[in-house]
């Protein structure tokens, strides 16, 4: 986490210095600043610092190295317990053309929204309740 702490305070610094050679550029340019590169690459710098800072507190909060910082460290080391997914579950797909119709409607028609919304509610409460009413049925 170090490696990354110290790529976006670089990052930060060339995009501040990108930003004040933009704006000196435009003024030689045009006579004026232009304002959506100047600004633009400025929230770029401002966003890195911030990036920067948070994971540097992270970095020192969490008192330990991670895997990937240690030298002697190995791939199963690194490798957490992710959660449960359902390998063979149809209601992931269904949502997404549930997501789909939505969106659709809002292109086309509301009631295509409607149409999609009904699938969508349906679909999340088979999907969490996958699982009570056996394995994998449907």
């Amino acid at each position: 986490m170090r490696a990354s702490v110290n790529l976006f305070w670089i990052l930060a610094g060339f995009f501040l210095l990108s930003d004040a050679a933009y704006t000196i550029w435009s003024l030689i340019v045009y006579a004026q600043p232009e304002w959506v590169g100047t600004v633009g690459i400025g929230l770029v710098a401002v966003m890195a610092v911030f990036i920067g800072f948070y994971l540097n507190r992270s970095y020192h909060a969490q008192g330990g190295q991670l895997p990937e910082d240690r030298l002697d460290a190995s791939i199963d080391d690194g490798d957490p317990e992710l959660g449960f997914y359902s390998p063979y579950s149809w209601w992931p797909i269904i949502l997404a053309t549930a997501a789909a119709l939505g969106f659709l409607g809002v292109a086309v028609g509301v009631w295509i929204s409607i149409i999609g919304g009904t699938i969508f509610i349906v679909a999340i409460i088979g999907w969490v309740y996958e699982y009570y009413r056996g394995f994998f049925a449907r």
